[in-house]
């Protein structure tokens, strides 16, 4: 299991969810470096369960200076980064999703700024301190590719990060970057309590496992175990490309 050994990785919002699990995954394949989110509370959680091989850093990455931050402290602790998971997103804490005719110009920025802006910028700041042959990991959405309710600003967002893969692989090709997406479909993550009613979670969640071909919601281990094949040497032929891992809910319909 060291498929990563030694590897510098940053996973931003990775003390939660799909994040959490994409760390735990490349600590286990030998991995060190540093999670990132903006609770102190589950860093300090998190950080604790991966051991002393991962630090954790606060910080906000629609906040530019944060970003640099991160980068910085990381390189200053271990050298130049070989990963970066370009994994916060989501959910606006406070600002539910909705449709068309009830969205703000501000609800739409912050969706913006959150799930899109902040990816790009997030490679931009890592750039100074990415090793040749880096591999980027972004994290998209199976949103990208089907529409539900209310998901319409969210979904757009995760399309265009799906796009950026490509341009900026294109961007850094002189220096042997690679730059792929990881869409995860619907995870079995804290996220749900965000969504709806706590007494709801439970039945939302069986509704989504019904689209699911596979029959069953995915894991964070799931994308864990996806983005180390992304991270690793394995995937060394595989640039500007998406990894759809939703269980078979967007390629394959299980209407009669």
């Amino acid at each position: 299991m060291d498929r990563l050994k030694n590897k510098v990785a940053v996973i931003t919002g990775g003390n939660s969810g799909i994040g959490f699990g994409i760390a735990e995954a490349f600590k286990n394949e030998g991995a060190i470096g540093t999670i990132t989110g903006r609770n102190q509370e589950s860093l300090d959680q998190s950080v604790q369960e991966l051991g002393s091989t991962f630090i954790a850093i606060k910080g906000d990455v629609t906040k530019m200076e944060d970003l640099e931050r991160i980068f910085k402290t990381t390189f200053d602790r271990f050298g130049k980064i070989d990963t970066v998971v370009v994994n916060a997103g989501g959910i606006v804490d406070g600002m539910a999703m909705a449709s068309i005719t009830d969205v703000t110009e501000d609800n739409y920025d912050q969706y913006m700024n959150l799930n899109l802006k902040s990816a790009y910028f997030t490679v931009q700041k890592a750039l100074p301190y990415l090793n040749e042959g880096a591999s980027i990991i972004l994290i998209g959405s199976s949103a990208a590719h089907r529409a539900a309710p209310g998901m319409t600003i969210y979904g757009a967002a995760k399309a265009a990060v799906v796009s950026l893969a490509k341009g900026l692989s294109l961007d850094l090709l002189e220096r042997k970057i690679r730059v792929n997406t990881l869409s995860p479909g619907s995870i079995d993550t804290p996220v749900f309590g965000k969504i709806v009613p706590k007494e709801q979670v439970e039945a939302v969640k069986q509704v989504w496992k019904d689209l699911i071909p596979v029959g069953r919601m995915g894991l964070p281990s799931d994308m864990g175990k996806a983005a180390v094949f992304l991270a690793s040497d394995d995937s060394s032929f595989i640039v500007g490309t998406e990894i759809l891992s939703d269980g078979g809910m967007t390629n394959i319909s299980l209407m009669k």
